[in-house]
């Protein structure tokens, strides 16, 4: 919970540059029906779901931030163009990885030589693939559920904060665990984990 006050909090920083910061907040005052109407958390209502990932895919969304120490809930349409990446977003991640497309294997040899760039490839599948955390010489098979929109994922975030991936791969920051976390692994299941979390899976959209 401190996590989602810090994160609501920081959406307060950035309200003046039109960003908003969803967070799941089951609190009183983010419980809302139609009209502002107070409702009991863990009601049934979609509209009383702040804390709720739900509304994402809808055509109304609404998010908790904290303003003077309170959580306040925001709703607002989704303007066309907002819809139109949204249902963009959709149709990306119903792509699964498939090793026999020559773009998803050019992707995957970007994401190696992004990690690695001075150490070359031996191939697709390799037992140097275990050194960037992924289960076995094999990655295509960790990606499953995630599909391609992981390794894009993986991908911008090798080429776009170099520094920062480089650190967590390497793990030089904070205690190192006895049980370590397989990096690779850990980035595709974070694109997973907020899919589900937003619910843009869901069959209701």
């Amino acid at each position: 919970m401190e996590a989602a006050a810090e994160a609501a909090s920081a959406a307060e920083t950035h309200r003046h540059i039109h960003r908003c910061l969803a967070v799941r907040a089951p609190l009183p005052r983010c419980s809302l029906g139609a009209g502002g109407a107070s409702l009991p958390l863990g009601g049934s209502s979609d509209e009383a779901s702040c804390g709720s990932p739900r509304w994402i895919g809808k055509s109304l969304s609404c998010v908790c931030i904290k303003r003077k120490g309170t959580y306040e809930r925001i709703c607002m349409n989704l303007t066309p163009v907002q819809e139109e990446r949204l249902q963009r977003l959709r149709r990306r991640m119903k792509v699964y990885f498939d090793p026999s497309r020559r773009d998803h294997q050019e992707a995957l040899r970007a994401l190696w030589h992004a990690t690695y760039p001075d150490q070359e490839l031996q191939g697709l599948i390799s037992e140097q693939w275990k050194d960037m955390g992924w289960q076995g010489r094999d990655p295509s098979t960790d990606f499953r559920g995630a599909g391609f929109i992981s390794l894009e994922n993986l991908l911008f975030f090798a080429k776009t904060f170099s520094a920062s991936f480089q650190r967590l791969l390497k793990k030089q920051c904070g205690n190192r665990a006895t049980w370590e976390y397989p990096f690779a692994v850990a980035g595709v299941n974070i694109t997973f984990m907020i899919m589900q979390m937003l619910d843009l899976q869901s069959s209701k959209h």
